[in-house]
């Protein structure tokens, strides 16, 4: 039986309907829009899904479930930058983001149902605040609130930045460190990134670094702040960089020196797994030729305002806050065996006093030399 094959592994629109918990006019639907067009057919000539069908069908569900529209979905799952395990740690995030909200507003609902059986009732104005944004804020689960501007680090990238009056901001993600008196336009591949950037940031394209949409010296300078880790090769996208600006400034990190997973106690100790993330990362003087360029050491202050992998150096405990580790893809991309390894045991040094034993010298640090690098050309 020539199609015997394609039976097991084809699925028809009624089957994929039934196991996926949606209406055939609901996949007719995304078919007629190109969101998800099954690509095979049944013995019997009927359309039907194929295996990459059924699992970008599963990432639509998913981000539409999340809340996302049909058009922002569409930018997601054709990210070019984004594969099937990416979807799917940028769901889990996504998920343990919307869990903690609901855990939060449970905790709400709870505090004003004890607070009424004693015949308290909240003001408006705290009803409010308690159901509203405001809640979110507080338990810093966004991106933002972790992931805020540095101004000294920032003031280095825009010492660097010169007198470029048009600056390219490249992986811009949410708009931190876009300096505010310059014409700036931002890139960034992520819908998700993209709908995050508050009101007013710069006008952002959706495109990779590697193919920039711009033509040769369209811009005075073009910046790369923490995404270069990020992108599928990122010499081509150093070198973009290069070609559409006189000036390039990148903060990045350098993995080249002997011993660099020994400058972080968190990697040294407790998350050997980051080393593999950075197997095929580019030396550091691979980077700076990219750009015909220099580095500089970056330090990082003790009270880091950017919580990026490092910023915690001082303050241990808080690499125990989930939120805070939502907001670094470190974490995401080792996997949850060994962020939850790395987190216990990092709970219990704490605990027993053996991690300030280890690090009792970091105490008399204000900034810390951990890796960072501003690359200048």
């Amino acid at each position: 039986m020539p199609h015997s094959r394609g039976v097991e592994d084809h699925l028809t629109v009624g089957r994929v309907a039934e196991l996926a918990g949606v209406s055939v006019r609901t996949l007719h639907h995304y078919d007629r829009i190109g969101l998800v067009r099954p690509s095979a057919r049944t013995p019997a000539g009927y359309r039907a899904y194929a295996a990459g069908d059924v699992e970008r069908l599963r990432e639509v569900l998913a981000y539409r479930r999340l809340g996302f529209g049909l058009r922002e979905i569409a930018d997601l799952v054709d990210d070019p930058a984004t594969d099937a395990v990416a979807h799917l740690r940028r769901l889990r995030g996504l998920l343990l983001h919307q869990r903690d909200r609901a855990a939060a507003t449970v905790t709400a609902i709870d505090r004003e149902l004890e607070a009424r059986a004693m015949g308290i009732r909240a003001t408006p104005e705290e009803q409010l605040k308690a159901f509203g944004p405001q809640l979110y804020d507080s338990i810093g689960a966004d991106y933002p609130a972790t992931r805020r501007t540095e101004p000294r680090i920032a003031a280095r990238v825009w010492e660097a930045l010169g007198d470029a009056r048009t600056v390219l901001n490249v992986g811009a993600g949410t708009g931190s460190y876009e300096p505010t008196d310059r014409e700036v336009t931002a890139v960034e591949p992520s819908a998700v990134m993209r709908a995050l950037r508050p009101a007013g940031a710069a006008p952002c394209v959706a495109a990779a670094a590697e193919h920039l949409p711009f033509a040769d010296r369209s811009f005075d300078a073009a910046m790369a702040f923490s995404t270069v880790h990020h992108w599928r090769d990122p010499v081509a996208g150093l070198r973009e960089l290069r070609r559409v600006a006189r000036r390039v400034v990148v903060f990045t990190y350098d993995a080249s020196d002997p011993g660099w997973l020994q400058r972080f106690w968190l990697t040294r100790d407790y998350l050997p797994e980051f080393a593999g993330l950075l197997t095929d990362w580019p030396s550091l003087a691979d980077l700076t030729r990219a750009i015909g360029g220099r580095a500089e050491p970056v330090l990082v202050p003790w009270d880091c305002a950017d919580g990026f992998f490092e910023a915690y150096w001082r303050r241990p405990e808080a690499y125990l806050d989930e939120q805070v580790r939502r907001a670094v893809s470190v974490w995401t991309r080792v996997g949850p065996e060994a962020e939850q390894r790395a987190v216990a045991g990092l709970r219990d040094d704490l605990a027993s006093g053996r991690w300030a034993e280890r690090n009792r010298d970091l105490v008399a640090l204000d900034a810390a030399e951990l890796g960072l690098r501003l690359l200048v050309a």
